[in-house]
């Protein structure tokens, strides 16, 4: 392949070569796109205006929304536009952008839904200790860990992926994507962004494996609670953050632990799709159906008038 030592644009895998089915696909995007833009902002400004939701829980929840609203806003309206207008490019700069942007709101989506496990554990385990242990400073101070330290992770890896030589501008996919960008690579240089992933799978999987520890002393402990209306309303809590956790690995898992050789660039359009989509989609409906306080709140929305003029500092 030739050395393209200067890339001013790549070129991005078109849904179809179809007229009809790409003015489709354009409509299908904008109309996920919008119940996802919708339902979380929905979440994130119930969270700020109704003070009984200014708790570590919900803040974390609302951290969880901003990111999954960057995380869909990354990909999807470029994927609608490019649909739309019959074209498949994207600039050098954009490319660089959708890497950055995604590495840093899915590294800080994991990290948050990790810390939101610790909350789950404090709350339940150690009730009497939870307001001096998640205290407001104590959760400002953990969410902006996470996003500083997802931002460098992100630049990182960033720098590290377009440090290298292309030999192509075609990214099999229709987002800039590591591995795919990856793929174009002319030199030995990507082994060095290869090696970053694999550190960061390990990591992730660190994160999985203390979920996993931290929920198993969860059910012990609400296996020894004597009420069950108290077992039911721990539950109501770790249900959708479990649903969420495992919404977000089986998708990855989906997307990027399959074998490249039987896989078509169908196929992984398709699994791409469900996973830069459909955690951001379904989150605010997985933590809205079985947690009343969010219901109410988000009811509350439709009337403004319900909610106080001040915020509380609970949190």
């Amino acid at each position: 392949m030739p050395n393209l030592t200067s890339i001013s644009e790549f070129v991005l895998l078109k849904f179809s070569d179809t007229r009809e089915l790409q003015i489709l696909h354009f409509l299908i995007f904008l109309v996920l796109y919008v119940i996802a833009l919708t339902g979380n902002l929905l979440i994130i400004i119930a969270v700020m205006l109704d003070h009984h939701l200014h708790t570590p829980m919900y803040f974390f929840l609302m951290n969880l929304a901003i990111q999954d609203l960057g995380s869909v806003s990354v990909t999807v309206p470029k994927a609608m536009a490019n649909s739309l207008q019959n074209t498949q490019s994207i600039s050098y700069s954009g490319c660089v952008a959708q890497v950055f942007s995604l590495i840093l709101f899915e590294g800080s989506d994991f990290t948050i839904l990790t810390i939101m496990a610790h909350d789950r554990y404090v709350a339940i385990c150690n009730p009497l200790q939870y307001e001096t242990i998640m205290h407001r400073g104590a959760c400002i101070q953990m969410a902006a860990v996470a996003w500083i330290v997802c931002n460098l992770y992100a630049t990182l890896h960033t720098t590290s992926t377009f440090a290298i030589t292309f030999c192509s501008n075609k990214v099999n996919q229709f987002f800039c994507e590591i591995p795919q960008v990856l793929s174009l690579a002319c030199s030995d240089l990507y082994l060095i962004e290869v090696g970053l992933l694999l550190f960061s799978c390990t990591i992730a999987a660190g994160c999985f494996i203390f979920i996993v520890i931290t929920y198993v002393q969860i059910f012990a402990t609400l296996l020894r609670m004597p009420s069950v209306q108290g077992q039911k309303k721990a539950l109501s809590t770790c249900i959708p953050h479990l649903t969420v956790v495992s919404l977000n690995i089986f998708t990855g898992m989906f997307a990027y632990l399959r074998p490249p050789a039987n896989s078509s660039s169908d196929i992984n359009m398709i699994f791409a799709v469900m996973y830069a989509i459909l955690p951001p989609l379904l989150n605010p409906f997985i933590y809205s159906m079985r947690n009343e306080d969010l219901k109410t709140a988000l009811l509350k929305l439709t009337d403004f008038g319900h909610f106080p003029k001040t915020c509380s500092d609970k949190f």
